[in-house]
């Protein structure tokens, strides 16, 4: 919603400031100029990405006028959801969480987090290094370093959007550009006309540049920025899962080991020590 909200203001501001100082409109009415710039930009847009990354722009774009989904809520089940699952192991063992592992959807402590199971890439982390966990795998180092390696990949793709969208802002003032020389060179070509006429057709060339720039920094700039913040909100979910596995690893109570993940989180969302105990409590009791 503030996506639309904050183009509306760009529009209005824009557009409305034009027609305060005096602006004609129908001079800005160019879509054989945004045609070019446009179509230009979608060619560079296929020319310079992979079809991984084009889907994944694709999909992405839909999802950015939905409010986000990693809020106060979201980490708070995902805390509680760590803290079940080392409280078990520490009560029962390891062992015993290997058919929660294998099989979430059935478990009865993943059921009480809807939001976490439902999240593909957050359960397949969590999930991965439960079982090297119950393997015996339990030095603390190299699974550190395994989870850097996968975190670091893991956001390298879903940043993938982010550089893409950035690529086609930082070409959209040239291809604007591109498009007010080709209205230059008709208007030379037409150098026999009234001065005038000969006026009107450079200013609709003119606009080829402010739209190139309007498009770029008003539209285009301000996804990749959102993309990018949604992408910096998901990777709290892996850092805290990492942080809280490797403190149980390293010896901590599963009332600790959750604290240390929650220090991770960006304080916006960030719940209280309190706050989660009490979320932990009101979930089981359910």
């Amino acid at each position: 919603m503030l996506l639309l909200v904050g183009y509306l203001v760009v529009i209005g501001a824009v557009f409305g400031g034009y027609a305060l100082m005096g602006g004609h409109f129908g001079v800005l009415f160019q879509p054989v100029e945004l045609l070019m710039i446009g179509g230009a930009a979608l060619g560079a847009f296929m020319a310079g990405n992979n079809g991984k990354t084009i889907k994944a722009t694709l999909k992405e774009l839909p999802l950015l006028l939905r409010s986000s989904k990693h809020n106060r809520q979201l980490y708070l089940d995902l805390l509680a959801l760590l803290y079940e699952l080392l409280a078990k192991a520490r009560k029962e063992g390891m062992m015993k969480l290997e058919s929660d592992v294998e099989d979430p959807a059935q478990s009865q402590i993943f059921s009480r987090y809807p939001e976490i199971l439902a999240d593909a890439g957050v359960m397949e982390f969590l999930c991965d290094y439960l079982r090297l966990v119950i393997s015996g795998n339990t030095d603390a180092f190299e699974i550190e370093a395994l989870m850097d390696h996968e975190i670091e990949t893991i956001k390298h793709e879903a940043e993938m959007p982010v550089h893409s969208l950035s690529r086609v802002s930082d070409a959209l003032p040239a291809l604007g550009i591109v498009a007010a020389v080709m209205g230059v060179v008709h208007a030379l070509g037409s150098a026999d006309l009234p001065p005038a006429e000969m006026g009107a057709l450079i200013a609709h060339a003119m606009v080829g540049t402010f739209l190139g720039v309007l498009l770029a920094y008003g539209f285009v700039s301000p996804l990749a920025s959102l993309i990018d913040q949604k992408v910096s909100e998901g990777m709290k979910l892996y850092q805290c899962t990492k942080v809280t596995l490797l403190a149980s690893l390293n010896g901590y109570a599963p009332q600790l080991a959750v604290e240390f993940g929650r220090k991770v989180l960006f304080s916006t969302e960030r719940p209280s020590f309190t706050e989660l105990d009490n979320h932990v409590r009101e979930v089981k009791a359910r």
